[in-house]
């Protein structure tokens, strides 16, 4: 703030009232990030976080009307902070109470939420009713007809609502930006203890990852084992935990595994491969010629054809796209997927009669193989 300056390099005392204003205008430019440290452990640092909202943080009249997209068109659609708009709501976190039910938290942006009103989720586009309308407390809740712009609550019996979906009006659609999740970074296999465990651990986790985005279940197909993934061991811990206390499932957690990824780390000019198998019948060929180059971190997988002159007739191309994709999914190094890579189709040649699907998705998996140990994965 340059009148602050001045005042500062002068020598003047600078007032409290000054040095908040001019926090305050900076954190609304989102030039400053205000850190507190706390305790809630110890009720330590909680009553100033909470002032510090008041005081720093905007307030819907300090910045410009919400923005989305028209779910049909992809319009830019606005809404104001106010309660004759449109309605307009964003979900930002699904509960399971064990008492209750399936909480839906969700902070209105324009408009009024009523109880007993239909409403459109324009996220998964179907239709939700409002039961019961609460406002929430530390460790009570209080049941409400209606909540208006700018402030937060929770809806019971939400059928199809997730974490980032957009609850407004059937006549005035907008989704609103949705909330961005990071992929999990460290995965355990869980098991149940005992066999009543099984079906109660499959309700347990379908729930615990509702509410949780950045928590994630899937099997593998490889081993069998149910893997669960977080965003850090204290993660999965406290997962784990509450599957004991609040759905009462006992299970067995195996050693935490890194997600890592391969990639190579240079330019493959050439990886060539040719596929010939002398059969009874007409036999099996196919040959193609790679380029591998690394890319971007962040980037995945790019598949590029730059066949001209029919070298590969177009009809093989899907083949070998596919075989290189299936071949990228488990990496040379440890086998662990690869990404951050382009591979492209450069040349190769066919037989009339004995090339296939089969032969050139052969020779592009043989290639792929060959080339990466070159490109210093």
């Amino acid at each position: 703030d340059d009148e602050l300056t001045i005042k500062y390099l002068e020598g003047e005392t600078l007032s409290l009232a000054e040095l908040k204003a001019a926090l305050r205008k900076a954190v609304l430019r989102n030039e400053v990030t205000l850190v507190l440290c706390g305790s809630s452990l110890k009720n330590k640092g909680v009553q100033p976080l909470l002032d510090a909202v008041v005081d720093y943080l905007p307030s819907p009249l300090d910045v410009s009307d919400v923005v989305g997209l028209h779910p049909k068109t992809g319009d830019e659609v606005t809404r104001p902070p106010e309660d004759e708009a449109p309605m307009s709501a964003l979900v930002f976190k699904i509960v399971t109470d064990p008492y209750v039910g399936r909480l839906a938290y969700f902070r209105v942006y324009s408009g009024k939420v009523k109880k007993g009103s239909t409403y459109l989720n324009a996220t998964q586009e179907n239709k939700e009713r409002v039961g019961r309308l609460l406002r929430m407390y530390a460790d009570s809740r209080e049941d409400i007809d209606e909540i208006g712009a700018g402030d937060i609550g929770a809806i019971l019996g939400l059928k199809g609502s997730f974490t980032g979906d957009t609850l407004c009006d059937m006549s005035n659609p907008i989704v609103l930006e949705s909330i961005t999740f990071p992929d999990p970074v460290i995965s355990v296999a869980i098991e149940p203890k005992t066999i009543a465990d099984q079906d109660k651990m499959g309700i347990a986790l379908q729930k615990l990852s509702e509410e949780d985005p950045t928590f994630k279940v899937r099997q593998d197909e490889e081993t069998g084992q149910t893997i669960i993934s977080g965003m850090g061991e204290l993660h999965l811990d406290i997962l784990v935990d509450r599957m004991l206390r609040e759905f009462k499932v006992q299970a067995n957690v195996g050693n935490p595994r890194v997600a890592y990824h391969e990639t190579i780390t240079r330019e493959v000019p050439e990886a060539e491969y040719r596929f010939v198998k002398q059969t009874g019948g007409h036999g099996q060929y196919g040959h193609v010629v790679l380029r591998l180059e690394p890319l971007e971190s962040g980037s995945g997988f790019v598949f590029d054809d730059e066949i001209r002159g029919g070298a590969v007739p177009q009809e093989f191309i899907p083949a070998v796209e596919k075989g290189i994709r299936e071949s990228v999914e488990s990496g040379v190094v440890s086998g662990y997927p690869m990404t951050d890579l382009k591979v492209t189709l450069i040349d190769g040649s066919y037989h009339e009669v004995g090339s296939s699907d089969l032969a050139f998705r052969m020779a592009s998996i043989f290639a792929f193989r060959e080339g990466v140990p070159k490109g210093k994965p």
